[in-house]
């Protein structure tokens, strides 16, 4: 189990600005284990059909990296009805799988996340063994099979948040720093990690992709770098997990817990960014986007 701590203060009371903007985002609070087949999970086995080919990436990739035509894709992530049912499934699917070539993509140096959508007993007799990663994949873009534990949690906009909406709380926001200590882009708004639904973390001028249909698409999730930013963070590290804080230090010894807590995945995105996927809720086949951000 993994609590995000609430915050000191009644936001939308305090900020009553903010009403309208909350969203529930769901943390997936990934850490290293031995996820089976049937479990949700990051880096871990996909149910997969046996006569299905594993995909693999169509190229396009950047010039001084290896030609990724016929490149195995890599499993990212699973995530099951059961656990997120509040993922906006097709008819007749339970399951989502994502998936990404393990290589630098246009336009944004990152790789390039392709997902599944399936109906688990419709599966049938299942793949038992997935292929390797090419030979030269980066070894931070391949992520560490982790368990996930899902947590919902309220959050507002940051670079979202529009301007004039800015301009009226921001006065109120230095004086909570002031008074509380709660920063509102850090403490308050946007929830850190791997997640699903919510607001991207944006670290650059949002943008978000328009469907073919002309209707802008959803965050649908987050692959992060970090769980949380700092060690000392004052929300996003779970409550059970601050005693194995103690004595964090960016200089601090590579085998400090709070390494692997704050990274549980191994993955490097950039200047620890992220990978944001979009999905169009009004067609029926659940068309998807993805942008890349970090700062």
């Amino acid at each position: 189990m993994h609590t995000t701590p609430l915050p000191s203060i009644d936001v939308e009371a305090v900020f009553p600005q903010l009403h309208g903007f909350a969203r529930t985002t769901i943390r997936l609070h990934p850490r290293k284990g031995s996820p089976s087949v049937e479990q949700s999970s990051v880096g871990g086995p996909l149910l997969w059909p046996a006569n299905e080919p594993w995909p693999t990436c169509d190229g396009g990739g950047l010039d001084d990296h290896p030609a990724e035509a016929g490149v195995p894709l890599v499993p990212v992530l699973q995530l099951l009805a059961d656990d997120v049912p509040e993922l906006p499934f097709p008819e007749d699917s339970d399951v989502l799988q994502v998936l990404w070539c393990p290589f630098d993509h246009d336009p944004w140096t990152a790789p390039l996340p392709r997902l599944r959508w399936r109906r688990r007993s419709a599966i049938g007799p299942r793949l038992t063994a997935v292929p390797p990663p090419h030979e030269d994949t980066e070894a931070w873009y391949v992520p560490d099979a982790c368990v996930v534990d899902p947590e919902r949690v309220v959050e507002y906009p940051s670079y979202d948040l529009p301007r004039e909406v800015w301009s009226q709380i921001q006065e109120t926001a230095r004086r909570v720093e002031a008074d509380h200590g709660w920063q509102y882009d850090t403490d308050l708004a946007v929830a850190s990690g791997i997640k699903v639904g919510g607001y991207p973390g944006w670290t650059q001028p949002p943008d978000w992709p328009v469907c073919t249909c002309g209707v802008r698409m959803e965050h649908l999730l987050t692959i992060a770098t970090w769980e949380f930013s700092r060690g000392g963070e004052r929300r996003w590290v779970p409550l059970e997990d601050r005693p194995a804080m103690a004595g964090w230090s960016f200089d601090g010894p590579d085998d400090h817990p709070w390494r692997s807590l704050q990274n549980p995945t191994g993955l490097v995105l950039g200047d620890a960014g992220g990978v944001y996927i979009f999905v169009c809720t009004s067609c029926p086949e659940r068309p998807h986007d993805h942008r890349f951000d970090c700062s």
